[in-house]
């Protein structure tokens, strides 16, 4: 006698890539079901990587999230228009059980353009993030989704390291990516990047082959006109001929530097809290000044901290806030004349007055947080 009953037909076996992306989902206690998420695919090998596996654990019931792939057309390079629609087939041939949505979005080169010629310091990758980043705020804003997705990877965390390392950055610009954070200030819509602690572009180019898929390759990557570029051709390979496992070692100190600039941040508020105390009452309205007498005593990690949090709130950025400007700002703390002034870009100034620095409100240029 035979068993006729009849017998579901098993799921398909989750690849490996798509397990280790639920795991740090799960990790990061993002949501698992209900919403819309919002997937920023360029084309490349990692965001096709990560919808694949997104759309693999949507389909095995892992996941109950509706898929939105937004793409930007930044219009910078010949092929771009075609990356847009090879990224809009993709998404709509990934499966009959499941609808992806697809937004496309075009750039306005000019405006990049123009925003680096009128400020030099700002190259063109700078200004062509932005604008991502603008595009998913809108998609987000559009769809009612909560989470944006990017692909970024430990080979971009290596490479962002050492980009900041050679400009001098301190342990906040040295820190690992973050995979959470707020997509702008002000909003409940998360940027999330849930390949970035893990996965290298060796496993996402491996993922596009596992799922039979192809992806575009930027020709803007081999250009070294961009310091990024030189760092991942030239600087990285040289120094995997001293440790082969150089990207994971990078990630481990960004980890730790992380956590230590967290601790210095956290003991830099109460510093600024103390130090402004005396004066908090007498102005709720705007920043208050800050005792020169408690800001010299502490150690100078803790006050230049403080100090930098203390203009941040004043302006709402530290946009081309460097090295010179604090020492400037800690120049007024040693001189007991008063009178003296150490001035800020964008024209703010910090002036000490009767035993106390007061920052002025002029106001100052407008940038966007740096994504």
């Amino acid at each position: 006698m035979t068993d006729s009953t009849p017998r579901r037909p098993a799921k398909p076996r989750l690849s490996s890539f798509a397990r280790r992306l639920l795991a740090e989902w799960v990790r990061l206690e993002l949501p698992l079901a209900d919403g819309g998420i919002v997937i920023a695919v360029s084309g490349g090998a990692d965001s096709s990587a990560l919808l694949l596996a997104l759309v693999e654990l949507i389909q095995s019931g892992k996941l109950r999230l509706k898929p939105i792939v937004a793409h930007l057309d930044h219009g910078l390079r010949k092929t771009s228009r075609q990356d847009a629609l090879w990224v809009s087939r993709l998404a709509k041939s990934l499966g009959a059980d499941i609808t992806v949505d697809v937004v496309i979005g075009k750039a306005d080169l000019s405006d990049a353009l123009e925003e680096v010629n009128r400020h030099p310091k700002t190259n063109l990758e700078q200004a062509a993030r932005r604008a991502r980043y603008k595009f998913l705020q809108k998609v987000a804003n559009k769809k009612d989704a909560k989470l944006v997705l990017t692909a970024h990877t430990l080979d971009d965390q290596a490479e962002t390291i050492l980009m900041r390392l050679l400009r001098g950055s301190a342990a906040e610009g040295l820190s690992s990516i973050s995979p959470v954070r707020p997509l702008t200030p002000n909003t409940d819509i998360r940027l999330i990047r849930p390949l970035v602690s893990w996965a290298r572009r060796s496993d996402t180019e491996n993922q596009c082959r596992v799922g039979k898929v192809g992806f575009r390759v930027d020709e803007m990557n081999d250009d070294e006109t961009f310091s990024r570029v030189r760092i991942r051709k030239h600087l990285l390979p040289l120094m995997k001929s001293f440790n082969p496992r150089i990207v994971e070692g990078l990630n481990r100190t960004a980890i730790l530097l992380g956590e230590d600039a967290e601790a210095l941040a956290d003991a830099a508020r109460k510093l600024l809290d103390f130090a402004s105390q005396k004066s908090r009452k007498a102005d709720e309205t705007k920043q208050p000044s800050l005792s020169v007498n408690v800001l010299s005593q502490a150690p100078a990690a803790l006050r230049r901290r403080a100090l930098r949090e203390w203009i941040l709130r004043a302006r709402g950025n530290l946009h081309r806030l460097e090295m010179v400007h604090l020492l400037a700002v800690e120049g007024l703390l040693s001189n007991a004349r008063g009178g003296r002034v150490a001035e800020l870009p964008g024209g703010m100034k910090i002036t000490r007055k009767r035993g106390m620095l007061e920052l002025s409100n002029k106001k100052v240029e407008k940038w966007p947080v740096d994504l």
